[in-house]
């Protein structure tokens, strides 16, 4: 795609809408922040302006927002996967986006291909790849306590045995096995792989068989790939190598944020143990350890204003 077609595009859609819908899209600013933030939050105000935006889970879609542009990554993208039941309005915005950030040097999106128009927008990751580079994997994968993880087939409440993820402590003596759902697993690992492909493949082998029950695991692996809530690993990684070069301070990224706190004279801070909390190096009240876990418009929240990145930078997939 390029200017022209991104311009005749819009024109199009744009003149579709309603009179006060085009002055909403022409003039969606929010105050304060930089141009990218300006930008994303206006497509969240459209979306609640005209709603029916199509909701995907975050590690598919980024609950649609619009990505950032930027150098030659950009160059190698699309503008924006736009699904077929989405209302005009979310495309007019990408185009007009697009059509914002092309003259300033930020980047432009490629060409389409014949495989765009055949490809499905917004559709599930292709695992073959994947597949291919975890074949060699350790089908046992250890956690850091030296727990391992195992695909069995367990008694049940039913006549057949089900199929489920199962944790072996490192010595007998530390505890029996005891089976775990997917989540858990992830969350004890903290990636989602080789946990999610080994249970695709499973589910795969026993697709079918009546002699194996694996509705459980299937649901399992469904909640994970499909909730808002993500992995906070990369997150820390990157808050921790941007607070060690000096760049920023973990106070002025929970600044960023919203997250104030004040002292007795009334001087204003970030409130690190909140921003702590959420990238897992400080336990909830209550809990006994940090949790692995973040919701993705929080993640989208602090990579965006706190650290000014795109947030698919610190999600891991």
């Amino acid at each position: 795609i390029d200017d022209r077609d991104a311009l005749c595009i819009f024109r199009i859609l744009i003149g579709k809408l309603p009179a006060a819908a085009q002055r909403n899209i022409k003039c969606a600013k929010v105050a304060g922040g930089d141009g990218h933030v300006s930008r994303n939050q206006a497509f969240v105000q459209f979306q609640q302006r005209f709603g029916g935006v199509l909701h995907r889970s975050s590690r598919g879609a980024h609950h649609g927002k619009v990505p950032g542009h930027s150098g030659a990554a950009c160059a190698r993208q699309r503008a924006q996967d736009a699904a077929a039941d989405e209302p005009a309005e979310n495309a007019a915005l990408i185009c007009g986006h697009y059509l914002q950030d092309a003259p300033r040097d930020r980047g432009c999106c490629r060409r389409l291909t014949i495989d765009d128009a055949c490809a499905a927008p917004l559709a599930e990751r292709d695992y073959s790849e994947l597949e291919d580079e975890l074949a060699n994997a350790q089908p046992e994968p250890v956690d850091r306590l030296g727990n391992r993880y195992r695909l069995e087939l367990l008694p049940s409440h039913m006549s057949i045995p089900e199929l489920r993820w199962r944790r072996h402590p490192p010595q007998p003596t530390h505890g029996q096995p005891e089976p775990v759902s997917v989540r858990e697993a992830v969350a004890s690992l903290e990636s989602y792989e080789p946990v999610r492909v080994l249970t695709r493949r499973a589910l795969s082998r026993h697709d079918g068989d009546a002699e194996v029950s694996s509705a459980l695991l299937r649901a399992e692996l469904k909640r994970v790939q499909d909730s808002p809530i993500v992995l906070n690993r990369r997150l820390r990684e990157v808050v921790l190598a941007t607070a060690e070069r000096r760049q920023l301070s973990m106070s002025e990224i929970a600044l960023r944020c919203g997250r104030i706190k004040r002292d007795g004279k009334g001087n204003e801070s970030g409130e690190t143990s909140w921003l702590a909390r959420r990238v897992g190096l400080l336990s909830e009240a209550g809990r006994i350890s940090p949790t692995p876990w973040i919701h993705s418009d929080v993640l989208a929240l602090i990579a965006r204003r706190g650290l000014g990145i795109a947030p698919r930078e610190v999600e891991l997939t």
